[in-house]
């Protein structure tokens, strides 16, 4: 029986994941040729290609598909068993202000596995609009923030990446091809309101907001009464809502950033900068 190495494993998921293997040498502290020749001694391994290049970015292929749900099981044992039974000393609180739409749909999953892999580490989460996260009171009272950018550029340090901005609505409710938009919003400030209101304003598409709530599962229950649609970051929609094609009434939104930015203050905290990777690293 063959036995898949930790080390390539941890080389093929972060490739996976950042679709780089730059990107990938830099998470792990490794040079490119170095994480190349462990994925080429993984499909060596399995005797399949893992990893196939689309332009500028690596996709997995089937067999990577398959491989890859192991991969990151085997890793995320792993890392709980060594964090287990070394018994970290890692310790202290973190205050951690989200997004209120990451809130519901992606952070808990994360918070939880960050939670069970440093026990010793407390974490106090703050939702909010990112507008209030990075005001000079919210950049104060938090350690660590994940923010919206509504202007992403690639130069920044602070992205982490980019999402779809989409068209959302009630998966049984069917929407008229005329007519005035009903939108359900966070408040005046919101990111995604925002994109809404200017992109329909710029093909001179009637709206009217229907509806205003700040957080996603308020949002959520109003679009399955049917009471109108909402834009969301393509990652954190919900399964029981659905996507709208973009169309002449429902245009195309272009993307946002997802950013994390750090207190300066906290520089040689080792809590912050294990959460600031495990984040790059779940949500690349």
């Amino acid at each position: 029986m063959k036995n898949l190495p930790m080390d390539l494993l941890r080389a093929f998921v972060s490739v996976a994941q950042l679709g780089s293997i730059t990107k990938a040498g830099e998470l792990l502290g490794r040079s490119q040729p170095a994480i190349s020749l462990q994925i080429r001694r993984l499909e060596e391994l399995v005797s399949e290609v893992l990893l196939v290049r689309n332009g500028k970015s690596l996709e997995l292929s089937e067999a990577g598909e398959n491989l890859y749900s192991y991969a990151d099981q085997i890793l995320s044992l792993n890392d709980l068993a060594i964090s287990q039974l070394s018994k970290s000393t890692v310790e202290g609180k973190i205050r951690l202000g989200i997004p209120s739409e990451f809130a519901t749909v992606l952070m808990p999953k994360i918070v939880s596995r960050f939670a069970k892999a440093y026990p010793n580490v407390t974490l106090e989460v703050n939702c909010e609009l990112s507008k209030s996260l990075l005001s000079k009171a919210g950049k104060a009272t938090h350690d660590l923030i994940l923010a919206l950018e509504d202007n992403p550029s690639s130069s920044d340090s602070n992205l982490v990446r980019t999402d779809e901005l989409v068209w959302v609505a009630s998966i049984d409710q069917q929407m008229p091809r005329v007519g005035v938009v009903p939108l359900i919003a966070a408040a005046q400030g919101c990111i995604y309101r925002n994109r809404a209101i200017k992109t329909l304003d710029q093909v001179k598409q009637p709206w009217q907001i229907v509806y205003t709530i700040p957080d996603l599962t308020g949002i959520q229950y109003a679009i399955q009464e049917g009471l109108g649609v909402t834009v969301l970051a393509k990652s954190t929609v919900p399964e029981n809502l659905k996507i709208l094609a973009p169309s002449a009434r429902f245009p195309e939104l272009g993307e946002v950033g997802i950013s994390l930015i750090s207190s300066a203050r906290n520089k040689k905290n080792e809590a912050v900068h294990l959460l600031i990777e495990f984040l790059k690293t779940s949500l690349a």
